[in-house]
């Protein structure tokens, strides 16, 4: 069974159900395609494989780094921040806004904003979810990783009228793109993500909810509150554990040994593994071609 059909979507209907094409997705995420085959690991739980193949267009290149950017400070901010400094915008970026690329530990803050970032592009334009960015910008230092669950994806048709068709599904997001060996991260993206029910899924859902409260997004902030209470208003909540590796970290039979079975949500748990043609190097081209 693979991820969609685990988590309880079909994606086109999803989209549908959405009101829109969740196909019209952003040039530089055409490469990321399913796998004809997936994984199974030894005690019978089904991975996903996704293979992305990275873009090399100098438009989509640039397009694809904008993103990056505004996920850490929008188009509105960046002067307004800006002002008072002295700086450039590369010099302002580099400096308080962009984990560092080479000083510990900002080449894994960088690793692993990059896969999440990845991976809030699938739930929201491939499996059709609401998924609220901004997060990046709320850090108190460039180079730490934003506590809570990495990434919250929402499907709500009508917040003043709950049913349990609405769902939240929660991801764990973890990254290995230095040329490293596999090193368990899709176990540690399983173990990390049994946490998000009980410890990280209301504290994220509250932190969600003050960032769009201060930007004054009223609809956005009922869409959160229906999922805050889950006895009186019931939902259905999914969980997705995700590794996203270089080639040279892909190891088929290491990722077999994944253990899932203790996890907290493992009902309803969709394991995942991005297979990407792309090294750190490419992800620092990113943020430079960001700095433009």
């Amino acid at each position: 069974m693979d991820l969609v059909m685990t988590l309880g979507w079909n994606d086109v209907a999803l989209g549908k159900e959405l009101g829109r094409d969740v196909f019209m997705m952003p040039d530089y995420l055409l490469g990321l395609k399913k796998s004809t085959t997936g994984l199974t690991t030894k005690e019978g739980s089904f991975i996903d494989v996704w293979e992305f193949d990275v873009p090399t267009d100098e438009a989509v290149l640039d397009a694809w780094a904008l993103n990056f950017r505004q996920q850490y400070c929008s188009d509105e901010e960046l002067p307004i921040l800006m002002d008072g400094t002295g700086m450039t915008v590369e010099e302002y970026l580099n400096s308080h806004v962009f984990p560092h690329k080479s000083i510990s530990p900002g080449p894994s803050v960088r690793s692993g904003d990059f896969a999440e970032f990845l991976i809030s592009d699938y739930l929201e334009y491939i499996l059709g979810y609401w998924v609220p960015r901004g997060k990046y910008s709320d850090k108190a230092s460039k180079d730490e990783s934003v506590k809570g669950v990495d990434v919250l994806g929402f499907f709500v048709q009508d917040s003043s009228k709950p049913t349990q068709k609405d769902a939240l599904i929660a991801f764990e997001v973890k990254a290995s793109l230095s040329g490293k060996k596999y090193n368990a991260q899709l176990q540690s993206a399983v173990d990390d993500g049994s946490k998000d029910l009980y410890l990280r899924q209301g504290f994220t859902l509250n932190a969600t909810k003050r960032r769009l409260a201060r930007a004054g997004k009223a609809a956005e902030v009922a869409k959160i509150s229906r999922f805050q209470n889950i006895v009186d208003n019931p939902y259905s909540y999914y969980s997705g554990a995700v590794a996203v590796l270089s080639h040279g970290a892909y190891d088929t039979a290491k990722l077999s040994e994944t253990i899932a079975s203790g996890h907290s949500n493992q009902a309803s748990l969709g394991l995942m593994v991005v297979r990407a043609g792309l090294v750190m190097a490419l992800v620092h081209e990113l943020y430079e071609r960001g700095c433009k």
